[in-house]
């Protein structure tokens, strides 16, 4: 079992920047895969980034590449999603998500087991 908790979520101004942490409890950090995903009001949870067990391979939805950085310290058991240059649209709970599966690039939530409570991050015009 692994037990998430988001912190860093809050009110922003367009342009401004955040950064996300997710620290897990439970078992082994370093044998999960992590990932960020977000859900607005009526959408479905869209992926956002992912990262691999040793942090070597990342991957992003198109709309926040070049704006949002995952990174993740195995020591502090902890992911991170720096996120800059926000826009209004990025207006979402984002949630922290572990899976233990060996693949990487995992873009679908059914590809996660475990997941935090969620983050409200809102972007103001």
């Amino acid at each position: 079992q692994v037990q998430l908790v988001e912190s860093g979520g809050g009110l922003v101004q367009a342009g401004g920047s955040l950064r996300l942490s997710c620290t897990a409890s439970g078992r082994t950090f370093s044998n999960y895969h992590m990932g960020w995903f977000r859900q607005a009001p009526g959408k479905e949870r869209e992926f956002v980034a992912t990262i691999s067990q040793s942090g070597a391979y990342t991957r992003y939805v198109d709309s926040v590449k070049g704006r949002f950085t995952i990174s993740r310290d195995n020591a502090k058991k902890t992911v991170y999603l720096q996120m800059n240059s926000l826009k209004p649209e990025d207006t979402a709970v984002y949630y922290c998500a572990a899976g233990d599966n060996s693949a990487v690039g995992n873009v679908f939530p059914n590809e996660y087991g475990y997941w935090g409570q969620g983050t409200q991050v809102t972007v103001s015009s």
